[in-house]
């Protein structure tokens, strides 16, 4: 076994974790949101969140459930529920997960990826380079599209032949784009008020006056 600590976030890398390993330590952790774990084929990833990977997440899962509502749209929000799939030795828990395309197939129930699809949305935030490459452990798992929040830039990513494409529209929150996102963020990233404040604006919802003069 051998490790690696990562310095611009606390990130502990194992190799050779057994999915047996892997389990006992998702049950020895079951009642805490941190720190996330993460396996791809014996690679563990262990990473503790920082401030600033938190608030950007929250920023963009706000974003993600303030559109949805805007468009009238159901979704159901997982937050960094954990993903695992034993025959494909892979295992996750995104910073912020979504059905929304599926939601009718896991409402109501425990998610069992052996016979569940994975969520249609996940958020993918990046403060270190040292982090475990997530993406080809999303593509393996068939998730339909990721947001990926790098280097103070966000990208719509879709699956496309078992790999991902930039894109500057979302599949799964029609009429939602990259250059949309930026609006509502122009300067600050992390400014939650103002995702709510302006959401409506950039998608192109009337106001009710607006609609009422027509």
């Amino acid at each position: 076994m051998t490790t690696a600590l990562g310095t611009a976030q606390p990130t502990l890398i194992l190799r050779d974790i057994s999915w047996r390993t892997y389990e006992d330590l998702l049950a020895d952790l079951s009642d805490r949101s941190v720190p996330r774990r993460t396996l791809d084929r014996g690679v563990l990833e262990i990473m503790s969140p920082t401030q600033e990977h938190e608030q950007t997440d929250t920023a963009i899962a706000l974003l993600v459930s303030t559109v949805a509502e805007e468009l009238e749209i159901d979704f159901l929000s997982l937050g960094s529920t954990t993903h695992r799939h034993q025959d494909l030795m892979r295992g996750f828990e995104p910073d912020s997960s979504f059905y929304i395309q599926n939601l009718g197939k896991v409402l109501g129930k425990t998610v069992d990826l052996s016979v569940d699809p994975l969520p249609d949305l996940i958020v993918e935030v990046e403060v270190t380079s040292d982090a475990l490459d997530k993406l080809p452990i999303y593509a393996a798992l068939a998730v339909p599209e990721v947001w990926r929040y790098a280097g103070s830039k966000l990208s719509i990513l879709l699956l496309a032949g078992g790999c991902y494409r930039e894109s500057e529209n979302s599949a799964v929150l029609p009429s939602l784009s990259c250059s949309c996102c930026l609006r509502i963020h122009p300067a600050e990233p992390f400014a939650q008020q103002d995702c709510l404040a302006q959401a409506s604006a950039p998608l192109g919802r009337a106001e009710p006056n607006e609609s009422a003069g027509a």
